[in-house]
């Protein structure tokens, strides 16, 4: 299996590099700060768990769930070579970032 097709739970690496090239094309040089890459329309944590595929999580706590997608996140940021992160937008939202510095 090639790093492009490797699925991390529920990330696909290849969708993700896709998605930050985009927005890296759209935006130019002036592209800077927390971008969202990917939004769940969701902050509900059984439907996050559901779509990420994080079912070895089995403490279901707000801060199981926000310690598993950060070590998702950083996971992620290794393999693409970009800082990423699972944040929440103004509705209560799942969101997955992209930090541009």
């Amino acid at each position: 299996m090639s790093e492009e097709s490797l699925k991390l739970y529920g990330v696909c690496l290849e969708r993700l590099k896709y998605q930050i090239e985009n927005a890296r094309q759209r935006a130019g040089e002036t592209i800077k700060g927390r971008i969202v890459l990917e939004g769940y329309q969701t902050g509900d944590m059984e439907e996050i768990i559901d779509l990420l595929e994080l079912y070895d999580i089995d403490d279901r706590k707000p801060e199981t769930l926000k310690e598993k997608l950060d070590d998702v996140a950083n996971d992620v940021s290794l393999l693409v070579r970009e800082t990423v992160e699972f944040g929440y937008d103004d509705n209560g939202f799942l969101c997955l970032y992209w930090l541009v510095k």
